[in-house]
This record gives structure tokens, sequence and C-alpha cells, in this order.
């Protein structure tokens, strides 16, 4: 399994833009073969900064993913709400 975690500030006006965006992210990418979870999080302590974390069975499924109609039309929209991406980070889930 891969999560991966998209750290991501969000312009202030524009904050509920980006929650319906990622709603509609959310929403087709759980209907994927492959995604395991797909998940939003809001800052306890600064509300502007959000990390959208996925976890996906492997590389192929993200690929998909990425490849898919909402990912190429939603991600730009997305993009357009940000101040700054901070980071998106792709982790392996360690067996021990």
């Amino acid at each position: 399994m891969i999560t991966i975690i998209s750290e991501n500030i969000i312009e202030e006006q524009k904050q509920q833009e980006f929650i319906t965006i990622v709603k509609q992210m959310i929403e087709k990418s759980r209907k994927e073969d492959g995604c395991i979870s797909y998940t939003l999080h809001q800052n306890t302590q600064n509300p502007l900064y959000y990390c959208i974390i996925e976890q996906w069975e492997n590389e192929q499924a993200i690929s998909q993913h990425n490849n898919t109609e909402h990912f190429k039309t939603l991600v730009p929209q997305m993009k357009k709400c940000r101040i700054e991406q901070k980071q998106a980070n792709h982790f392996r889930i360690m067996d021990i």
C-alpha cells in the first residue's frame, strides 16, 4: 500500500471553492480500482493549511488515477486556490 500526503496552503477567500473541488475528487477517486482511502484534513492551528491523504494499493493504481479525466480536470482547479503546495510525498507502509 502507498500513502500520498499532499500539503497545501489555501487562499482564505478560496477555501470553500477548494473544499468543493476536493469533495468532487474524493467522490470520484474513491470509486476507482485500487483506492483504499481518500480524505481531506484541515490543520487545527492554521485553518488555511490542508492535507489530502490518499491510500492506494500500488503504483499502478496511482498511475491510473493520475490519468483519469477527473484528475486532469480537478487538479488544475485546486492549484488555482493555493497560495503554495508545501509537499506531496509518497510513503510505503513499513511492515514491522
